[in-house]
C-alpha cells in the first residue's frame, strides 16, 4: 500500500558473493540457486497459498502468502548481465528482462534480446507481454567534463571494491575511465544531453521501455546523487519520453 502499486522486483543473480556463506550456500550452486529461487518466487506471485518442495530450502506447506500485491500480480524482472543464458531463461519465464549495462559498445547486447524474444516465442508467451529495461551506473552535472572530473574519485572506488572481491588488485586509471565514458559507450556519465543520447541510442538498439539510472556508487556523498536524481527527472526524462512516445 505504501507504493500504491508501483513496486516491482528485479532479481538477479548479483555481482558479489559474500552473501552465500551467509546463508550457508555453496557458490558452485550459483546458478541452481538461482533457478530454484525465482521460480519459487513466481509461484508465490501467482499463488496466495503454495505447498513446494524443492532443493535448497525448506518445503511449503499450504503456506499463506500475505501481505498481497495490490496489483493482480507483482512486476518481476529477471537481471542479465550478459549471459544468453540468462536472456533465455527471463524469456522462458515470460518475465521482464532488466540488461545491467555498465560499459563498453551497447551493440554487444542485441543478441541477448534477440535470444529472449526468441526464447518467449518458443514457451508461447505474446510479445506484447514482454518487457526489457536498461539498467545502468550514472552520473550528471551541467558539462560531460564536470561530470567526469567528479566522478571519477568514487567510480575508481567502486571498481577497486568489486574487483578485490574477484581477487584482483587492478584499479582503474583515469585514461580507463574516459574510455569507459566516451560518447559511444553504454556508461551513463556526462551532461544531461549526453545521457539523452545514450539512452536514445539504445532506445533504437532494442526497443526497451524502460531505464534504471544507478546513481548511488563508490560513496557518493548524498548531495551529490540528489542533484543527479533532479537533472535525471526534470531534463533528461521529459525529452526522453517525448522522443519514444513518437
Amino acid at each position: 500500500m505504501v507504493s500504491d502499486g508501483r513496486a516491482e522486483i528485479i532479481a538477479g543473480r548479483g555481482a558479489f558473493v559474500e552473501s552465500f556463506p551467509l546463508f550457508g550456500y555453496d557458490t558452485h550452486d550459483y546458478d541452481a540457486l538461482f533457478s530454484e529461487n525465482i521460480e519459487l518466487l513466481l509461484k508465490l506471485n501467482e499463488h496466495e497459498k503454495l505447498s513446494w518442495n524443492g532443493r535448497f530450502r525448506s518445503s511449503l506447506n499450504a503456506a499463506e502468502i500475505s501481505p498481497r500485491p495490490v496489483q493482480n500480480k507483482l512486476p518481476i524482472w529477471v537481471g542479465v548481465g550478459g549471459t544468453p543464458e540468462s536472456a533465455i531463461r527471463a524469456g522462458r519465464l515470460g518475465v521482464g528482462m532488466a540488461m545491467a549495462i555498465l560499459g563498453g559498445d551497447p551493440k554487444r547486447f542485441v543478441p541477448l534480446v534477440d535470444a529472449y524474444r526468441k526464447a518467449a516465442a518458443h514457451a508461447g508467451h505474446a510479445p506484447e507481454e514482454l518487457c526489457i529495461g536498461v539498467t545502468g551506473h550514472c552520473y550528471l552535472a551541467s558539462t560531460t567534463q564536470q561530470a567526469k572530473d567528479e566522478f571519477f574519485p568514487y567510480y575508481s572506488n567502486y571498481w577497486a571494491y568489486v574487483n578485490r572481491q574477484r581477487g584482483m588488485g587492478f584499479r582503474m586509471s583515469r585514461d580507463d575511465f574516459e574510455q569507459m565514458a566516451a560518447a559511444d559507450t553504454a556508461l551513463f556519465v556526462g551532461s544531461p544531453q549526453q545521457i539523452i543520447e545514450k539512452i536514445l541510442r539504445q532506445h533504437e538498439l532494442f526497443g526497451h521501455r524502460r531505464f534504471l539510472a544507478q546513481m548511488d556508487i563508490g560513496g557518493l556523498p548524498f548531495q551529490k546523487v540528489m542533484e543527479g536524481i533532479e537533472l535525471l527527472a526534470s531534463e533528461v526524462a521529459p525529452i526522453v519520453r517525448k522522443e519514444t512516445c513518437k
